[in-house]
């Protein structure tokens, strides 16, 4: 007679695991079911980033601290992209005179959201968890483009 193990309630016999080959295969076919979608959201980041300018992104901030943070966070989560590539459109912006309320916000939706991968990130860890970390990143975008600034204020 087998004896019951304590500590978890089994008879002593471990779970099958599945083979290395196994678990090899099933990530492949993840990978390739979702390889069409990462093709596309690369090609569309590819393509946001040849197509917007700093010029364009300059026309779309008028010097209201507010309104420019909101639009910012927009339109970084619109034009998403690489860091590097959110540094120097951030210094870039600065030079044309956007507030750097606006270019933080701009720079951390840049690089934390992205309307682009959402249906990327959805498929991968559900509707739930992408719309509450969208949500998160949003808040905390606006909240880190408004206390930066202030910030540096005060240790100046």
């Amino acid at each position: 007679m087998k004896q019951k193990n304590v500590t978890n309630g089994t008879d002593g016999a471990s779970p099958q695991r599945p083979s290395f080959i196994k678990v090899l295969k099933k990530s492949a076919m993840s990978f390739a079911a979702m390889a069409p979608m990462l093709a596309g959201i690369i090609a569309l980041v590819g393509l946001f980033q040849v197509l917007v300018t700093p010029k364009m992104l300059t026309s779309l901030f008028h010097g209201n601290l507010l309104l420019d943070t909101l639009t910012g966070t927009i339109a970084g989560a619109i034009a998403v992209g690489s860091p590097i590539v959110s540094y120097l459109l951030g210094g870039e912006l600065l030079e044309q005179g956007v507030s750097l309320f606006a270019v933080t916000a701009f720079v951390l939706s840049w690089v934390t959201l992205g309307f682009i991968q959402l249906p990327a990130e959805i498929e991968v860890f559900g509707r739930h968890f992408t719309a509450w970390r969208n949500i998160l990143a949003v808040l905390f975008t606006i909240i880190i483009a408004a206390l930066t600034p202030l910030t540096l204020q005060l240790l100046s």
